[in-house]
């Protein structure tokens, strides 16, 4: 008989187990405050970083077509320029609009 009362002073009573599970029931609401908070933060984490690596994307973007305007711009220059050019000029004027250097003649000096 005193097998039988050691091995049931070993067994949880039952009041202890109510009392244990109405203290895990009090802190879910805790826990689930919690988790909410976790994965709201976890949820801003990867959007910051989804936004980052968008936002480089975009720069990468913007800086070849910048460099690419830039060498339209240099190209556009470099065709001005030849297109200035006095001996471009002094021959389109001969060639197709059929002029010539005025003589001493016709040049008349204004005083």
């Amino acid at each position: 008989m005193s097998i039988a009362k050691t091995a049931l002073s070993k067994v949880a009573s039952p009041k202890k187990m109510e009392l244990a599970a109405s203290q895990r029931w009090d802190l879910f609401p805790y826990l689930v405050t919690l988790l909410s908070l976790l994965t709201l933060l976890s949820l801003f984490h990867v959007w910051s970083r989804v936004k980052v690596v968008d936002l480089n994307l975009e720069i990468t973007e913007a800086s070849h077509l910048f460099k690419g305007l830039q060498q339209e711009r240099n190209r556009l220059k470099l065709e001005v320029a030849s297109l200035k050019h006095p001996a471009r000029i002094e021959a389109l004027a001969k060639g197709e609009l059929g002029m010539a250097l005025p003589s001493e003649q016709q040049v008349i000096v204004v005083k």
